[in-house]
């Protein structure tokens, strides 16, 4: 999902030498910040993805990001999925704000822009209303027999 070129930090001491820093890590960087947002169920993967989550295969922290890089201008588009009953506008700036602190705060970089693309709400998982023992609902499926066979 990134660009396959390093984001060159300006350093305040040039003799040190340079700072690079890989696409891939910004993306994990914004996936794990929205991932901690109340709100969020979880990011939009591919279907390569979800098939190695399901096979137990480490997790791609990145996934549901996508980073642009433009004439040095950094944006960044996150897909998630939100769980229902949230406020849809509420989360989506706190997905925003805290994209940028965590960007800001761990590589000192400025992002131009965060655009928040909410690709579905998860409901919850109710419990099912059906007895796997009793599926046609007959509440008093056993008799009481005598010793002849006779119900009493």
């Amino acid at each position: 999902m990134a660009d396959s070129s390093n984001i060159t930090l300006q350093s305040k001491e040039p003799s040190l030498g340079q700072i690079q820093i890989a696409p891939e890590v910004l993306e994990i960087i914004v996936g794990i910040a929205v991932s901690q947002i109340d709100g969020v169920n979880r990011m939009q993967g591919t279907i390569s993805s979800s098939v190695n989550e399901l096979f137990g295969r480490k997790k791609n922290l990145g996934k549901g990001v996508k980073l642009t890089i433009v004439d040095d201008q950094i944006s960044v588009d996150v897909f998630a999925y939100l769980d229902y009953g949230v406020s849809v506008p509420k989360v989506a700036l706190a997905i925003q704000d805290k994209v940028k602190q965590q960007i800001l705060f761990m590589t000192d970089l400025a992002l131009s822009e965060v655009n928040v693309h909410i690709t579905g709400i998860v409901t919850e998982k109710t419990e099912s209303a059906i007895d796997p023992n009793n599926l046609f609902g007959d509440e008093d499926t056993q008799t009481d027999e005598n010793e002849d066979g006779e119900e009493s």
